[in-house]
Parts: C-alpha cells; structure tokens; sequence
C-alpha cells in the first residue's frame, strides 16, 4: 500500500479520556472544536492559517462569546478532523489509500484550499492521488471502498466517479502491460498459460491471465459494483465470456449456498438486489458468455428471492438458448408455496417451451424452401438430441414426487418434438417409475401414460423388460412383443429374401393381436383331426420335444402373463425366407408349439394356407 507524509513536527497530540484530544504546548489552547463525541482543545492560530471555514466558525463564535465550535456533520468524524488539525500544526501525518477519502472530504468541508495557503491540504491530497494511488491498482479499489462511507461527500468530489473510470480503463490494458500486483485464486484456462519449450525441463511460464481484475473488484459493494460493471462493458473493449465469469465470481462470493439462507428475512433484500444486479449487467449477447448451470442457478436464488416476473422470464430466455448444456441436476429447481411439488416443473415447462420456440425458428430458417428430410435434421442439430435426453433424465427425477399430477408429467414429456427423442429408453424408464410411485392410477390414466411411448422406438433391452413389466397394460406389452417380432423379421429379411416375410410387418399391432386369437382357436380344431403315421410321430416328436425344452428355457425369463401372450405368437426357425406361424395354447401352458424341422424347413402341424399370412421370418 502507498503512502505519503506530511508535516515535520513530531506528534504533541494527547488523549484525555475518552472524548477530549488536546495539544501539548507551552501556550494555553483558545478554541475547543467539538467533532461527534469528541472535544478537542487547540489554539486559533494554526487552524484559521489553514481553513477558511475555521475563520467564519471562530468568527461566529467571537460574535455569540462561546469558545466551543460544534461540528455534528464533519464529514470522516473525529479522525479525518484529527488529520487536517495535524496538518496545520505542522504535524507528521500518515495518508494512505485507507484515510485519504475522508481527509480528502474534511479539507473540502474545512475549506482548505490554495486561496487560504499555497501547498494546502487540498492540493497535497490531490497530487497523492493522481500521482500515486490511481496508478495502484489494489489501493485504488481501497479507496473507492472507502468512499462508499463518505456519501454524498466523495460523490460530489467526484471521488467515485474517477475511481470508477480508472478501474474500467485499467481492466481494458492489455495484459502483457500489467505491472502492478492483483488477486487471482483461480486456476488458470489453457489459453492464458503459455509454455517455453525451448526451456530446459519444459518449464511453464503463466503469463497475466485476462481476467485478472475479476476477483478484486468482487470486494465492491453490490451498487459500486454494478458501476464498475457499467462502466466496464461501455467502454467495449470486453467480451461477453469475460463478463460472464465476473458475473459468476461475484455471484458464488456473495450468494449464500443454503436455501434456508437464501429465504431468510435477514438476508432476502440483499440476495434479491444481488440477483436483479447480476441479472441487469448480464452480457447483451444471449446469454454466449455464460454458461447454462449458472444461469439456471441463477434462476433458482430469483425464484427463492421473490423476484419479479419480468426478470425472471428474461432469464428463461437466456437459459434456453444454451438448454443444451445444461444437467439434470441443474434443471432441479425447488419449489415454492403454493406449490406442492417437490420441484418447480412450471419452471422447467417455460424454458422447454421457448426452447422449442427458438429451435423450430432455427429449422425453418437453416431448411428455408430446401426439402431437407427429418433424418437429415435430427443429425444436423444434436444440441436437439441432448435436450431430449436431459427433459427424459428430468422426467425420471420427478417422476418420484407422489404429487406430481398426470398432467404435468404428460405436458412436459410432449413438450419436445419427435426429433429430440429417437429412442424412448428414457422416456419408457421415467413412465415405468411414475407407474411405481402412482400405484392408484386408473386404466384409463396408465393407458393415457403409456400412450406417450412408441414402443417401436424402445431397444431389444428395454422391450424385454417392458415385456415383463406388469404394471403396463396388456395392450401396451401385446404392442412391445410384436414390434420386437417385426425388428426379428426385418434382420432375417435382410438375409432372405421370402416374400411372405414382409406380410407381418404390413399388419398393425390391433391386426396382429385378432389374427392371433383365430389362429389360436382354428388350430385347436386342426390338430384334433391331424393324423400321423407312427415313424412321422417318432421323427417329429424328437425334434419337436427339443424344440419344446429350448423354448422352454427361453421363455423361463418371462412371466406368466407375457408369457401366455408370447405363447399365442411364437416362432420358431425360418427355412429360405419362409416362416409359419406355430401359436399354440393349452390351457395357458408355457411349452412351445410343435413342429417339425427338416432339411432346415419348418414344417407347421395343421396350418391352413389362410394362416400362413401371420408368419414370421
């Protein structure tokens, strides 16, 4: 810290008490000047060589016979009168970036000035700052803290002003200039470390980082901070990335981390100021220069904080812009009353719906009047893909809120369109959870739930455990068996070129499901009448019970009831691109349908030409 000293003599000040301050002397003091709580017993003389207003006040006091001046709004207090007494005794006095805004502010309440004395306290204190402190970079933000005290006075004396403009001007010089020291504690970004390679053992030299200023003017005070700010993103010469990561120190050195601290009566004002502060200097750029967690922690503390409507729907604007960077755990948002939520879903809901607004502008401007196909779409924009599977990671969160309603779950998860959501994996684990947690829904609500899922859409490993997951609907499990039979027969098709093979996946699931029950009725007739010579029985029942015992064990991994539907549409083999239908059922047994296979032919028992529309390849 700099210093400059004044005066000579050496310090005769003495303390009686408390509240007096008096001079030692061999002449008897003649003026008592009263500053606050304190007295101080001095002589005219120096004091009305140096002030001009000392000269109206003992003046005054001359005219009324009183010996005692009273200054109740002396600004600085006792010590800033102390330092400018000093000083017209001549007295060795100390200034520093600490005392010299209010001695600044005394000498101008005592006028001071080059008309009463040439070399006035006035003058020195203004050399020593244009000199000295406002080429420091750590005393100047000293002093412009100190002047927050000393309001109106250091405005007037556009002390702040001046302050501020040199802080803003030394945060634009470029950093290979920097010679004075700052604070820096955080770790430095690949781009500001620079690495002689020329040295010996590879030695990396850090060069000054360019945001070396952030961390300092973080001891601001919120509305002198948020001049500085202003003041630094006018002169144009900072980019909204370095704005941003002021913005965020700031933030984490001010912002409580609890909840409970957040809410507090104490502290509610302070944090709500604090975030419409940071929320007013964000970057005019969209948000660019911040990141999305900091945003949307920064959306939670407005929340908590009671701010207002306009402010927080500037930030979900800025928060959907970069929707896809962000993490499940950031989207977690508590709620407020009257919510009853665990999370604020509306929240999540607003920023998902702008999302998709500004994502369906940029489609219609990236595609214009070219017939660009979807797939095309989907891979040309994965920011679009990671949203979909961070809305269906949020969607799993919630879902284990026991009040969140059906209908917010359904609104959210349809918020995203189809090209957000190419596999529902997550989606079907997030309705799977909401089933668990919800167990008093209706059939019409789990039909509803389910409905959002296209089970064509699920993989071979989330199709067999929604096979086997009894609190979906019947439906939705005869859908997902028979979407992973058409996925079977679309893998032989690729190798076998049978023309019956395409048939099933003609057929829809409704289809699929009636054809089933008349072929299940049909062949309990056919094979009542079917007649086998004994050689034929011996052959087949060989292969057939083989065939049953490794379907046996198969099918072991389903239960019951997925189980007796599978029965009703197995398959077995497939012989140059063609394949029957073999359902059997009886009395709801697990065993698998007879056949016979030979020569790598399939050969079904008892099927009629009309059945053979079901088979599977």
């Amino acid at each position: 810290m700099k210093f400059m000293k004044l005066g000579s003599k050496l310090d005769t000040f003495q303390v009686d008490g408390k509240c007096i301050r008096h001079v030692t002397s061999d002449l008897e003091t003649d003026v008592i000047v009263k500053v606050g709580e304190l007295k101080f017993y001095l002589h005219k003389f120096p004091l009305l060589s140096k002030s001009n207003r000392m000269q109206k006040l003992v003046l005054k006091a001359n005219e009324e016979n009183c010996d005692e001046i009273s200054m109740v709004d002396f600004p600085g207090g006792a010590s800033a009168f102390e330092i400018c007494a000093k000083f017209c005794y001549g007295i060795t006095v100390t200034l520093n970036a600490c005392n010299v805004v209010a001695a600044r502010c005394a000498a101008e309440y005592l006028e001071m000035t080059e008309d009463v004395d040439r070399g006035n306290l006035i003058f020195k204190i203004e050399v020593f700052l244009n000199s000295s402190l406002f080429h420091s970079w750590k005393d100047l933000i000293i002093v412009l803290k100190t002047a927050k005290s000393l309001l109106p006075w250091s405005e007037n004396l556009k002390l702040v002003g001046r302050c501020i403009d040199t802080i803003a001007s030394k945060t634009s010089v470029d950093p290979a200039n920097i010679t004075w020291s700052y604070t820096y504690n955080r770790k430095l970004s690949l781009q500001d470390k620079i690495v002689n390679d020329s040295m010996k053992f590879r030695e990396k030299i850090e060069s000054v980082p360019k945001d070396w200023w952030v961390e300092d003017i973080c001891e601001l005070e919120i509305d002198l901070y948020k001049r500085v700010m202003t003041a630094v993103k006018s002169k144009g010469r900072m980019d909204g990335a370095m704005i941003g990561e002021a913005l965020k120190t700031y933030a984490v050195r001010w912002l409580p981390d609890s909840v409970e601290a957040l809410v507090s009566d104490v502290h509610s004002r302070r944090n709500k100021l604090l975030v419409e502060t940071i929320a007013f200097l964000l970057p005019s750029d969209n948000g660019v220069g911040c990141s999305c967690s900091f945003l949307l922690k920064l959306l939670r503390v407005a929340i908590l904080a009671g701010m207002d409507d306009s402010a927080k729907n500037n930030l979900v604007k800025r928060i959907s812009l970069k929707l896809h960077e962000a993490s499940v755990k950031d989207l977690l948002i508590p709620a407020r009353s009257p919510q009853t939520t665990i999370y604020d879903v509306g929240m999540v809901q607003s920023i998902v719906n702008q999302y998709m607004i500004h994502e369906k502008h940029s489609q219609d401007v990236g595609l214009g009047k070219n017939e660009m196909g979807r797939t095309g779409f989907v891979l040309g924009h994965g920011s679009l893909l990671c949203v979909g599977k961070l809305i269906d990671g949020y969607l799993q969160e919630i879902a284990h809120d026991p009040n969140l309603s059906l209908a917010s779950f359904i609104d959210l998860s349809q918020a995203i369109s189809e090209l957000a959501r190419p596999v529902h994996d997550g989606l079907y684990k997030a309705i799977d959870i909401y089933l668990k947690e919800h167990p008093n829904m209706t059939k019409a609500e789990r039909k509803k739930m389910c409905g959002l899922m296209d089970v064509k859409k699920l993989t071979m490993d989330a199709s067999m455990h929604a096979a086997q997951n009894e609190r979906l609907p019947l439906r939705v499990v005869v859908q997902v068996l028979f979407f992973e039979q058409v996925r079977v027969a679309a893998g032989a098709q690729s190798c076998n070129s049978g023309p019956r093979s395409t048939s099933v996946s003609k057929m829809n699931p409704d289809e699929w499901e009636k054809a089933a029950t008349e072929d299940r009725n049909s062949l309990k007739e056919k094979m009542s009448q079917v007649k086998i010579n004994g050689d034929g029985v011996r052959n087949t029942g060989k292969l057939s019970k083989k065939n049953s015992k490794n379907s046996k064990s198969g099918m072991q991994l389903l239960p019951s009831r997925s189980r007796r539907i599978f029965d009703k549409l197995w398959v077995v083999g497939s012989g140059k691109g063609h394949a029957e239908n073999r359902s059997s059922e009886t009395s709801g047994s697990s065993q698998s349908p007879t056949s016979v296979v030979v020569r790598g032919e399939t050969k079904s028992l008892g099927f009629s030409s009309r059945h053979r529309r079901f088979s599977i390849s």
